[in-house]
């Protein structure tokens, strides 16, 4: 009889590794707590809206065909991938805005217009970006990253010493350009990362290359076509899923757990991968065989939270791309809010994505899909009042910076927030990205994918390796599963 595989949660993560341990016969069951799969890239539809619930930008495209293509499949097979120009318009402080092309040399020649130089100064940032993402993506991030002898050999360790891993990113951007715009968009794949510019390591300039080099893309229909691709080749693969029912605790016998208890049934398990929220389930599920302590999970750094609007218009907008950062406060203050003094931000920045523009199936005619992001410190306070207050601020800059009133067209208007990632996703301090990405807190330094205390439990997703994002969660899936197809077999 073949091994019994039950895997927690059916976000990106689990559907990976449920994959390729269905395609090696394992019999694998995914068990999920909401009614849709798809965890924090779930999708939902009213009134003729269809709205993605998470992730927005489908950056590293190979990583999503890799994927594919270890089951004889390519991103074609399920939806059509448009590549966006511009990649994303930027809001400046001084009423301007920027459309970020996706054509380098039209980049080159406006990095050039706000600094002498800078262009060719670009091509060589880009060159050391492009080794970083290269021993990143091909070597690093598939480590089990269970002990730093995965690291010890000469190719690897050669990468790391390439990697800058202990120059700040700040200063190591501020080494190539002084424009302060420049700067700005450059450091703004990090906010997300969970530190300051100046605290996170120059390693992650490999996100300006994914950005600049690799481009920024979208799947016609939403971005719930990717889960829905990964979906049908679990199915495929003969994964069996089981929705509407939360895993509550599990029946141990001989260091290792041997059944499944769910609000409905129990199910008998030879292996369990955790998808789930890593902190609850280590300090809720449990019971005694945890990995860490609550002391260890309060001093784990998060990367934000965020406040987030689906937002229905019966009306077509101007001056907006399907990606909008509203640049036009100050980042260095809104990011001490969210990780030095914790708070909801005086003077916000956001992020609005308007897909309509690009893909009219996911609105109905003459009506646009929007989806505000604001970041902000995890844990925090949240409540409606608060909520409201926050998107009056955000329609007051929309109509500032682009001319779009909305305030009498609203037809849909949904908020998701501190509190729904707790409920709904178990989420540790309602985070939206899981851990940050310091130094502290890379490859070995994460919280282990293996439990120590139980021989076949083991766990998966954002807080785990290699990290937070959609890319790094199909890895994370792939790399649990390919270490319990060896240790396993």
């Amino acid at each position: 009889m073949s091994k019994r595989v039950t895997v927690i949660g059916s976000g990106i993560s689990s559907l990976s590794a449920a994959s390729f341990l269905g395609k090696a016969g394992y019999d694998v069951t995914i068990i999920e707590k909401n009614t849709t799969i798809g965890g924090r890239a779930r999708q939902f539809k009213v009134d003729g809206f269809t709205f993605d619930m998470g992730p927005s930008w489908y950056w590293m495209p190979q990583v999503f065909e890799n994927f594919y293509q270890q089951f004889g499949k390519t991103a074609s097979d399920f939806y059509n991938l448009k590549r966006l120009d511009p990649s994303y318009r930027v809001f400046w402080k001084d009423d301007s805005h920027t459309d970020i092309p996706s054509n380098l040399e039209e980049l080159k020649n406006w990095f050039e217009a706000l600094e002498t130089g800078s262009s060719e100064k670009l091509e060589s940032f880009l060159k050391d970006a492009e080794i970083k993402y290269k021993v990143g993506m091909e070597e690093l991030v598939f480590k089990p990253s269970l002990s730093l002898l995965e690291f010890v050999n000469s190719k690897v360790f050669k990468g790391l010493v390439s990697m800058n891993l202990f120059s700040s990113f700040g200063k190591f951007i501020r080494g190539y350009f002084k424009n302060e715009k420049i700067i700005a968009l450059l450091e703004f794949p990090v906010l997300f990362l969970g530190a300051m510019p100046n605290e996170t390591p120059a390693l992650y300039s490999l996100m300006n290359y994914a950005d600049i080099k690799l481009g920024t893309w979208y799947p016609e229909g939403g971005m719930y076509k990717f889960i829905e691709a990964f979906e049908t080749i679990a199915k495929e693969n003969n994964v069996k899923f089981i929705l509407n029912e939360e895993v509550l605790s599990f029946e141990k016998n001989d260091n290792q757990v041997s059944k499944v208890i769910t609000s409905k049934n129990t199910y008998e398990t030879d292996i369990v991968i955790s998808g789930a929220d890593y902190q609850h389930t280590d300090r809720k599920l449990l019971n005694g065989s945890a990995n860490y302590s609550d002391k260890y999970w309060d001093k784990r750094v998060m990367a934000p939270s965020c406040l987030l609007f689906y937002i229905g218009v019966n009306k077509r907008l101007n001056n907006i791309e399907h990606h909008n950062l509203f640049f036009d406060e100050s980042l260095e203050e809104h990011g001490k809010e969210i990780y030095k003094n914790p708070q909801w931000p005086s003077s916000p920045l956001f992020y609005l994505c308007a897909p309509s523009l690009t893909d009219t199936s996911v609105a109905p005619d003459g009506c646009e899909n929007l989806f505000f992001l604001m970041p902000i410190a995890p844990d925090l306070s949240d409540s409606e009042s608060n909520r409201e207050k926050y998107f009056k601020i955000l329609l007051k800059r929309l109509e500032k910076r682009t001319g779009n009133d909305i305030s009498d067209n609203i037809i849909f208007k949904k908020s998701f927030c501190i509190d729904d990632f707790k409920n709904e996703y178990n989420a540790f301090k309602g985070n939206a990205y899981g851990l940050a990405n310091t130094l502290k807190q890379t490859a070995v330094f994460k919280p282990s994918m293996r439990n120590k205390k139980l021989k076949n439990f083991y766990y998966t997703g954002q807080l785990t390796i290699p990290g937070p994002g959609v890319p790094p969660s199909i890895i994370s899936g792939e790399v649990v599963s390919k270490y319990i197809l060896k240790n396993h077999s």
